[in-house]
C-alpha cells in the first residue's frame, strides 16, 4: 500500500499530564523504588485504570494526592527506597527496562525531601495490581555443581571466583603454585595474578584457620552474588591417570584432581573450567566434564549482535496505518506508532520500509514510551546537495551511519562491517566537516590497535607520530581522496594547502599513552577496534571529556589479537553495552563500495 498521506496540519502534542493515566494513578506522587510495578503489574494496573476513575480511593490514614510529580525516567532510581505499603513478590527488573529510556533524559526523580513529605499521601495500590502474576526467578535444581578452576581462568578474569552464583569452587594446590609464578612483572597477567592472590588472602583472613578444610563462603567479603563455598586442596588426592600422561606436568595434575574429586563426590557434578582448549580436549578424552569460561563473552554467536537497523514488515502501514499519528516540524516528519513492534525497538535504532513500487522511508527511533514509539525521518546524505566534504552515501547503511556521525547529540558511534564498506572514509569526512566547517570540535584524534597481520618488522624510529605513521595507511588513503574531492581543479598549490590544513587538524596518537588523559571537544576515531579487549575499550571510551565524540569502528571478521573472538572483542562489548542509550548509536555496514574486485574477493576468498 502507499505511504500514509502527509498531514495537512500539525498534530497536537500531548502534555506530560496526559501520560499520567498511562503510567498509573499510583505514580501521581513520587514512590519508593519498591513501589515501581514490573511489566506484568503495569499491564494489570492499566486494565484497572480503564475500568476505574482517574482518582484512586485513598487509604484509611492518607489523603488523596494534590498534584502530580514530574515524570520519572524508567532507568532512574530514587535516592532512598522504602518498603512498599503491601507485600509483593520480589522479581528482577525486566531486561528491556534499561532500553526504555527516552530522549527526555533530563527527567529525574523528585528530591528525597519532597518524597518524604508526600509519602503520606500515596494512593493505595489497586487489588488487581497485587494479584497480577509475576514470572518466578529461574533457579537450578539438584545438588550444587563443584567447579575446578584452571590457572588460566583466574589470570584471565580475577573476579571469576564470584561468577558461579550458588555453586562451589575447588582450587587444586598446583593452581596456587602457578599463581605464585605469574605474580611478578608489570603485564596485565601479572596484575591479575596479584589481584587473585589478594582476593584469596582476604577470604582466608575472614574465617578461622581451622575451618579451611570445611570450605570458605565466597560472600564473606561482600560479594552477595556468590553464595557458594570455596574449597582448597588440603590433603593429597589419589589420582589414577594413564601412563601416557606424565605426572609432573601441571595440567595433568589438575586433571588428576578432577578425576579424584569425581570419584570422591559421586553424588554431585564435578566440572573442570579452563581456557585451554587442549586441556578441555584431554579432560573429555578421559571421560571428565570440562567447560570453557563463558563469562567473558558478550555473545555466543556473532550473528546475534545488535545490527542497529530494523526493516518494517511489508504490510506495516496496512495494519497500523489507522493508529499512526504524524506531524511535521519544518522538513522533518514524525510518526508515533504502537503495537507489538515497539517491543523490538531501541532508542536511536533505524527503521526502514521498502516495498516494490512504493517510495522508501527511512526513520530513526527518538522516543519509546510504554507501548508507543516516535520515529523521525532522516536527512538524505545520498543527495549531492547534502554531501559531506564531497562524500555522499552510496547505500542505505551509509546514510544511517552519516546521520549518526553528523548528529551532535550522539556521543558514541560504533560502526562494524567488512573491508571496503566506507567506515574510515565516512568518519573522516564527518570529522573534517565538523572541525573545519562547523567548528564543533577543535581537532581530530585518530588511533588504532597496532596488531600486525604478519611478522613484526622490529622497532620503528622517530617520534610518536612517526612511529604510528606506517600503521596509518588507511588514514593517508582516505585523506588523499578527501583532499582531491575538496580541492577540485585548484591545481598543485591548492591541493598542497588543503593537505596542510587537514594535517594540522588531525593528530595521530598511540593507545599506549592514553591512560590519564582527558579529551575536551575532540573528535576521536578508534580504528581497528575489533582487536581491543573489553578492558582496553573501557580505558579509551572513559577518556572522553565534555563535548567529545568517539567513533569506534572495525571488522569483527578480521580479529588479529590472540585469544579474542567475535563474542569477547571489545568492539562487541561496546556495541552490546551501549545499545539503547539515548546518546549512542550503532550501524552495521553490509555493502562494500570499494570496487567490484574487492567485493568479489570478500565473498569467495
Amino acid at each position: 500500500m502507499p505511504l500514509p498521506p502527509a498531514p495537512g496540519r500539525r498534530a497536537a502534542k500531548l502534555s506530560p499530564e496526559a501520560f499520567l493515566p498511562v503510567r498509573g494513578a499510583q505514580h501521581a506522587d513520587p514512590l519508593p523504588a519498591d513501589d515501581l510495578p514490573d511489566a506484568a503489574e503495569a499491564v494489570a494496573a492499566a486494565a484497572t485504570r480503564k475500568r476505574k476513575p482517574a482518582t484512586a480511593p485513598a487509604s484509611n490514614n492518607t489523603a488523596t494526592a494534590a498534584k502530580p510529580a514530574p515524570a520519572r525516567g524508567r532507568n532512574t532510581k530514587p535516592a532512598s527506597p522504602a518498603p512498599a505499603p503491601a507485600p509483593a513478590p520480589a522479581t528482577a527488573a525486566p531486561a528491556n527496562r534499561q532500553r526504555r529510556a527516552t530522549d527526555n533524559s533530563n527527567a529525574t526523580a523528585a528530591p528525597s525531601s519532597a518524597r518524604s513529605a508526600n509519602r503520606s499521601s500515596t494512593e493505595a495500590k489497586p487489588a488487581a495490581l497485587l494479584a497480577a502474576p509475576v514470572r518466578p526467578r529461574r533457579t537450578r535444581t539438584g545438588p550444587k555443581t563443584l567447579f575446578v578452576l584452571d590457572t588460566n581462568v583466574l589470570l584471565h578474569d580475577p573476579t571469576s571466583l564470584f561468577r558461579f552464583e550458588e555453586h562451589d569452587i575447588f582450587l587444586p594446590m598446583v593452581v596456587l603454585e602457578e599463581l605464585d609464578g605469574h605474580k611478578k612483572g608489570m603485564t596485565e597477567v601479572a596484575r591479575n595474578g596479584r589481584q587473585v592472590s589478594r582476593t584469596l588472602d582476604s577470604l582466608v583472613a575472614s574465617q578461622p584457620s581451622e575451618t579451611l578444610d570445611k570450605g570458605l563462603p565466597l560472600n564473606a567479603t561482600g560479594q552477595r552474588s556468590a553464595t557458594g563455598m570455596l574449597y582448597f586442596q588440603t590433603e593429597p588426592l589419589e589420582t589414577s591417570l594413564p601412563d601416557s600422561l606424565p605426572q609432573g606436568k601441571a595440567d595433568n595434575q589438575i586433571l588428576g584432581v578432577v578425576a579424584a574429586l569425581r570419584k570422591k563426590f559421586s553424588e554431585r557434578e564435578v566440572v573442570l573450567v579452563s581456557k585451554d582448549i587442549n586441556m578441555r580436549v584431554k579432560a573429555r578424552a578421559l571421560g571428565l566434564a570440562a567447560e570453557d569460561y563463558q563469562n567473558d563473552k558478550v555473545l555466543d554467536d556473532g550473528d546475534l549482535l545488535y545490527a542497529g537497523a530494523l526493516a518494517l514488515p511489508q504490510d506495516f502501514w496496512a495494519k497500523a496505518g489507522k493508529n499512526v499519528e504524524s506531524w511535521q516540524e519544518g522538513a522533518i516528519t514524525y510518526y508515533r506508532i504502537s503495537g507489538a513492534i515497539v517491543d523490538q525497538l531501541m532508542i536511536n535504532q533505524f527503521v526502514y520500509h521498502e516495498a516494490p513500487g512504493e517510495p522508501s522511508l527511512f526513520m530513526r527511533v527518538t522516543e519509546i514510551r510504554d507501548k508507543t514509539a516516535v520515529l523521525k525521518t532522516l536527512k538524505d546524505f545520498g543527495n549531492p546537495k547534502y554531501a559531506v566534504w564531497g562524500v555522499t552515501a552510496r547505500n542505505r547503511e551509509q546514510n544511517f551511519a552519516m546521520n549518526l556521525l553528523m548528529n551532535p547529540d550522539i556521543d558514541l558511534v560504533t560502526l562494524t562491517g567488512t573491508a571496503g564498506t566506507g567506515k574510515t572514509l565516512l568518519a573522516l569526512a564527518a570529522g573534517l566537516s565538523q572541525v573545519l566547517d562547523d567548528r564543533r570540535y577543535t581537532e581530530i584524534i585518530m588511533t588504532r590497535a597496532t596488531v600486525s597481520v604478519g611478522e613484526d618488522i622490529g622497532f620503528l624510529p622517530g617520534t610518536e607520530e612517526e612511529k604510528m605513521g606506517p600503521w596509518m595507511g588507511a588514514l593517508d588513503d582516505n585523506l588523499e581522496f578527501l583532499a582531491k574531492g575538496d580541492g577540485g581543479n585548484a591545481g598543485e598549490w591548492g591541493r598542497a594547502a588543503t593537505n596542510e590544513l587537514i594535517r594540522s587538524r588531525i593528530k595521530i596518537k598511540s593507545m599506549n599513552f592514553m591512560r590519564g588523559r582527558t579529551f575536551l571537544n575532540k573528535y576521536v576515531i578508534i580504528d581497528e577496534a575489533q582487536n581491543l579487549t573489553p578492558k582496553q575499550m573501557k580505558t579509551l571510551i572513559t577518556r572522553a571529556g565534555p563535548g567529545t565524540k568517539i567513533i569506534c569502528m572495525g571488522n569483527l571478521a578480521q580479529i588479529d589479537t590472540p585469544y579474542l573472538t567475535e563474542g569477547s572483542s571489545g568492539l562487541t562489548y561496546a556495541v552490546d553495552r551501549f545499545k539503547g542509550w539515548p546518546h549512542s548509536g550503532h550501524i552495521t555496514l553490509a555493502r562494500g563500495e570499494r570496487s567490484r574486485l574487492a567485493d568479489f574477493a570478500s565473498e569467495v576468498l
